[in-house]
Protein backbone atom coordinates (compact mmCIF):
# COMPACT_ATOMS: atom_id res chain seq x y z
CA UNK A 1 0.00 0.00 0.00
CA UNK A 2 2.85 2.37 -0.78
CA UNK A 3 1.59 5.77 -1.85
CA UNK A 4 2.94 9.29 -1.63
CA UNK A 5 0.24 10.01 0.97
CA UNK A 6 1.38 7.27 3.32
CA UNK A 7 4.05 7.25 6.03
CA UNK A 8 4.89 3.69 7.16
CA UNK A 9 1.59 2.39 5.70
CA UNK A 10 -0.34 4.96 7.71
CA UNK A 11 -2.09 8.01 6.36
CA UNK A 12 -1.24 10.86 8.73
CA UNK A 13 -3.81 13.63 8.97
CA UNK A 14 -3.44 16.92 10.84
CA UNK A 15 -6.65 18.78 11.64
CA UNK A 16 -7.56 22.06 13.24
CA UNK A 17 -10.78 23.95 13.64
CA UNK A 18 -11.19 27.41 15.02
CA UNK A 19 -13.62 30.22 15.50
CA UNK A 20 -13.06 33.92 15.98
CA UNK A 21 -15.39 34.41 18.88
CA UNK A 22 -17.08 31.50 20.61
CA UNK A 23 -19.39 31.24 18.76
CA UNK A 24 -18.00 33.14 15.83
CA UNK A 25 -16.95 32.79 12.22
CA UNK A 26 -15.26 29.42 11.97
CA UNK A 27 -13.11 27.36 9.62
CA UNK A 28 -11.49 23.95 9.32
CA UNK A 29 -7.99 23.12 8.15
CA UNK A 30 -6.58 19.73 7.26
CA UNK A 31 -3.31 18.32 6.05
CA UNK A 32 -4.06 14.89 4.58
CA UNK A 33 -0.75 13.24 3.79
CA UNK A 34 0.86 15.79 1.49
CA UNK A 35 -2.37 17.58 0.50
CA UNK A 36 -3.73 20.73 2.18
CA UNK A 37 -7.37 21.75 2.53
CA UNK A 38 -9.49 24.34 4.27
CA UNK A 39 -13.19 25.13 4.49
CA UNK A 40 -15.27 27.95 5.86
CA UNK A 41 -17.81 26.72 8.42
CA UNK A 42 -19.92 29.86 9.01
CA UNK A 43 -20.68 30.78 12.64
CA UNK A 44 -20.17 28.10 15.28
CA UNK A 45 -18.22 27.28 18.44
CA UNK A 46 -14.58 26.29 18.57
CA UNK A 47 -15.38 22.70 19.65
CA UNK A 48 -17.85 22.24 16.80
CA UNK A 49 -15.23 23.60 14.39
CA UNK A 50 -12.69 21.08 15.73
CA UNK A 51 -15.10 18.18 15.15
CA UNK A 52 -16.05 19.44 11.71
CA UNK A 53 -12.36 19.67 10.83
CA UNK A 54 -11.93 15.96 11.64
CA UNK A 55 -15.00 15.05 9.58
CA UNK A 56 -13.81 17.24 6.70
CA UNK A 57 -10.36 15.62 6.77
CA UNK A 58 -11.69 12.05 6.89
CA UNK A 59 -13.97 12.73 3.93
CA UNK A 60 -11.03 14.20 2.01
CA UNK A 61 -8.94 11.11 2.84
CA UNK A 62 -11.72 8.81 1.61
CA UNK A 63 -12.01 10.85 -1.59
CA UNK A 64 -8.23 10.86 -2.19
CA UNK A 65 -7.79 7.15 -1.57
CA UNK A 66 -10.91 5.84 -3.24
CA UNK A 67 -13.20 3.26 -1.70
CA UNK A 68 -10.95 0.19 -2.08
CA UNK A 69 -7.74 1.77 -0.75
CA UNK A 70 -9.63 3.53 2.03
CA UNK A 71 -10.99 0.20 3.31
CA UNK A 72 -7.39 -1.02 3.76
CA UNK A 73 -5.98 2.26 5.09
CA UNK A 74 -4.89 2.90 8.64
CA UNK A 75 -5.52 6.54 9.50
CA UNK A 76 -3.87 8.55 12.24
CA UNK A 77 -5.63 11.85 12.99
CA UNK A 78 -3.47 14.33 14.87
CA UNK A 79 -5.05 17.32 16.58
CA UNK A 80 -4.04 19.89 19.17
CA UNK A 81 -7.53 19.72 20.72
CA UNK A 82 -7.19 17.51 23.78
CA UNK A 83 -10.96 17.53 24.28
CA UNK A 84 -11.73 16.28 20.77
CA UNK A 85 -9.00 13.61 20.83
CA UNK A 86 -10.10 12.31 24.23
CA UNK A 87 -13.77 12.28 23.26
CA UNK A 88 -13.09 10.52 19.96
CA UNK A 89 -10.86 8.01 21.76
CA UNK A 90 -13.63 7.26 24.28
CA UNK A 91 -11.78 8.74 27.28
CA UNK A 92 -14.14 11.68 27.87
CA UNK A 93 -17.92 11.71 27.94
CA UNK A 94 -19.67 14.00 25.49
CA UNK A 95 -22.18 16.26 27.19
CA UNK A 96 -23.25 18.66 24.43
CA UNK A 97 -25.97 17.42 22.08
CA UNK A 98 -24.40 19.04 19.01
CA UNK A 99 -21.07 17.32 19.72
CA UNK A 100 -22.84 13.98 20.18
CA UNK A 101 -24.20 14.28 16.64
CA UNK A 102 -20.75 15.13 15.27
CA UNK A 103 -19.21 12.27 17.24
CA UNK A 104 -21.70 9.93 15.53
CA UNK A 105 -20.64 11.34 12.14
CA UNK A 106 -16.98 10.55 12.93
CA UNK A 107 -17.96 7.11 14.22
CA UNK A 108 -19.77 6.35 10.95
CA UNK A 109 -16.70 7.41 8.95
CA UNK A 110 -14.72 4.75 10.87
CA UNK A 111 -16.39 2.12 8.71
CA UNK A 112 -14.75 3.55 5.58
CA UNK A 113 -11.23 2.75 6.83
CA UNK A 114 -9.36 -0.20 8.31
CA UNK A 115 -8.51 1.70 11.48
CA UNK A 116 -8.59 5.29 12.75
CA UNK A 117 -6.63 6.49 15.75
CA UNK A 118 -6.69 9.95 17.31
CA UNK A 119 -3.50 11.48 18.68
CA UNK A 120 -3.15 14.67 20.71
CA UNK A 121 -0.22 16.81 19.65
CA UNK A 122 1.11 20.16 20.88
CA UNK A 123 -0.04 23.29 19.03
CA UNK A 124 3.43 23.90 17.65
CA UNK A 125 3.28 20.56 15.81
CA UNK A 126 -0.02 21.56 14.20
CA UNK A 127 1.04 24.89 12.70
CA UNK A 128 0.15 24.06 9.09
CA UNK A 129 -3.46 23.07 9.85
CA UNK A 130 -3.77 26.16 12.07
CA UNK A 131 -2.41 28.35 9.27
CA UNK A 132 -5.02 26.92 6.89
CA UNK A 133 -7.80 27.77 9.36
CA UNK A 134 -6.58 31.35 9.74
CA UNK A 135 -6.17 31.89 6.01
CA UNK A 136 -9.73 30.67 5.45
CA UNK A 137 -11.06 32.97 8.17
CA UNK A 138 -9.13 35.91 6.71
CA UNK A 139 -10.85 35.28 3.34
CA UNK A 140 -14.26 35.57 5.06
CA UNK A 141 -13.81 38.79 7.04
Amino acid sequence: MKNQLFDNNKLIIYTDGGSRGNPGKAAAGAVVGNKKYSAYLDVTTNNVAEYKAVIFALKKARQLLGKEKAKKAEIEVRSDSELIVRQLSGLYRIKEDELKILFADVHNLNFDFSKISFIHIPREKNREADRLVNEELDRHK
